[in-house]
């Protein structure tokens, strides 16, 4: 573990730089847009304007590469983001904001397919499972990390816009000093979405969804905050437990994952970010006998929600792998992150139009209706098939939902390669 740590030390050090920066511009969107005025439903705007710009830059970025070298779009992609952070205070305007989001998003799309490309062409076939968690790993702790950094300054001014752009800078020096070979990068074109469908129902449908809710979490939740008169450092807080509560929640979920039916763990894993969503109306108005700070329920719910979502994601792509020709994964997989994508684009704006007509607390309300349905779908479905026996299932692997095609599809291999693992070992 530790030589092959030694190995890509400099690739993780740069991720998790990178999502120290990435991580203090989400929830900044949602403070600073909260001291301007902006309405939910503009944020909402903004918010899907990255999510537009991820899926294009996921698409269009492996032919830059081959064009121009792994080097070169890495350090332009790295620029446009440099400027563009700092370029959100210099044009305070929800055009405008969703105009850089939609470039940061292209671009920061960009930077993950060249790391992942690069950790790929690192990795041998028996540490794979492992450096792919120990990338995932990084991002996490880089987004966690971000909202500490948040506490240090005043989203009123600059300061903390320039702070993330200089993590952002910098995040490249490792990576681009470190001796690391240029791999080729080679992506599969996505399947049709009626091929997709037919493959795997649950896991198209509950993929598209699932990108509405975790768009709607780290785009809108800053959002959320602001809008019930939360504290800077509370709406950190709160961001922070929506991605802690994946840390806590992806290796219990996983080893229940090669278990049990996945179609009954995918269920029962939306109908808890389900109930975690119907707490927070608690903190409305909780009953004065009962004592509690209405902030605690709110904090609780977050860490629940958000540790559902990033194993649901994992959980749905390994769903739909079992169902799946090997020869047919890459094509299979392409599709799913990018119907992931359309749904992130969707999820954001019909949370910030459902806070703009009744309240803040419909956040909560749209959430939990996405996990609901997925919830709800999954008990349809497992009406309809029997289940595949777990000794024909590939292995889980621990992956974030912001992993490009290229960190899945090498997640997919792998997990097909283990799936004969021995699941009565300790």
């Amino acid at each position: 573990m530790i030589n092959m740590l030694a190995s890509v030390w400099a690739l993780l050090a740069g991720v998790v730089l990178i999502m120290l920066g990435n991580g203090m511009h989400f929830t900044l969107m949602g403070l600073r847009g909260g001291v301007e005025g902006f309405s939910s439903a503009e944020l909402s705007i903004v918010t899907s304007g990255y999510f537009l710009g991820f899926l294009s830059g996921a698409r269009f970025t492996p032919l830059l590469i081959q064009r121009v070298g792994h080097v070169r779009v890495f350090a332009a992609l790295g620029s446009f983001i440099s400027a563009a952070l700092i370029a959100f205070t210099l044009w305070v305007e929800p055009w405008t904001w969703t105009l850089l989001r939609i470039l940061i998003g292209f671009c920061m799309s960009g930077i993950y397919v060249v790391a992942e490309s690069w950790l790929n062409n690192s990795t041998s076939n028996e540490n794979r499972g492992k450096m792919l968690s120990a990338y995932m790993l990084a991002q996490t702790l880089g987004i966690i990390g971000a909202q500490g950094l948040l506490t240090l300054g005043d989203a009123a001014n600059a300061a903390l816009f320039i702070g993330a752009s200089i993590l952002v800078s910098i995040s490249f020096a490792p990576i681009l000093l470190s001796i690391q070979p240029a791999p080729l990068v080679e992506v599969t074109k996505p399947g049709g979405l009626k091929d997709l469908f037919a493959a795997s129902p649950l896991g198209t449908a509950g993929i598209f969804v699932l990108g509405s809710i975790y768009a709607s979490q780290s785009g809108m939740g800053a959002v959320f905050g602001s809008e019930i008169g939360l504290s800077a450092n509370q709406i950190a807080l709160f961001v922070a437990m929506l991605f802690g509560g994946a840390l806590f929640m992806q290796v219990p979920i996983g080893w229940l994952s090669d278990r049990l039916d996945r179609r009954k763990v995918i269920c029962g894993t939306a109908a808890l970010g389900a109930a975690a969503c119907g707490l927070v109306w608690l903190a409305q108005s909780p009953p004065a006998w009962l004592g509690v700070d209405p902030l605690v329920p709110i904090m609780a719910a977050a860490f629940l929600a958000g540790g559902m979502t990033t194993p649901l994601y994992a959980l749905l792509l390994a769903y739909t792998n079992d169902n799946v020709a090997a020869e047919d994964m890459p094509a299979i997989s392409g599709g799913l992150v990018f119907t992931f994508g359309l749904g992130a684009i969707i999820g954001p704006i019909a949370v910030g139009l459902a806070m703009n007509a009744t309240g803040p607390f419909a956040f909560w309300m749209v959430l939990g209706a996405a996990f609901l349905m997925i919830t709800l779908y999954a008990l349809y479905r497992m009406s309809q098939s029997e289940a595949t026996p777990v000794s024909e299932t590939d292995a889980y692997v621990n992956l974030v939902p912001s992993a490009t095609i290229v960190a899945v599809e090498d997640a997919t291999t792998w997990a097909a390669e283990n799936a004969d693992v021995d699941l009565s070992a300790p």
